[in-house]
């Protein structure tokens, strides 16, 4: 089973926002000082997107790549898919995520219905109420 990514949508306001990110392109690449230590479990892996504290899209990871500078690019599949929303507090960098708690792809054309905010999601499960 591979190891995924997440890694905050950073200047992403809506889901349009990250979206745009990836209209049009033949490449993205996410450009980081270290290699992550765990990268060789990511083959097959996915960098999963928070947005407003859930996790709600994915791109497949393809490769780990040295710059000039020394630094590393992800390279990431130029497709974003979405991923049942699933609560995620914000955090610095990336973080790892098994595949056991990674949420699942919605079907085509299924749409996300009356989530809950992220937010939201997490204070009604610290009541118990979720």
């Amino acid at each position: 089973m591979p190891l995924h990514m997440t890694k905050i949508a950073f200047g992403a306001k809506s889901w349009d926002d990250l979206a745009g990110w990836y209209v049009n392109r033949r490449e993205i690449k996410l450009t980081t000082r270290y290699l992550p230590k765990r990268h060789e479990e990511m083959a097959d892996g996915s960098l999963y997107w928070i947005l407003n504290h859930a996790l709600v899209a994915r791109s497949r990871i393809l490769e780990f790549t040295k710059t000039e500078d020394g630094r590393w690019n992800i390279n990431l599949e130029p497709k974003l898919i979405r991923v049942d929303p699933l609560p995620k507090r914000a955090h610095q960098g990336w973080r790892y995520l098994t595949d056991e708690k990674a949420p699942r792809d919605l079907a085509d054309g299924e749409d996300v219905g009356d989530a809950l905010p992220g937010k939201l999601q997490l204070k009604l499960q610290k009541l118990g109420l979720v």
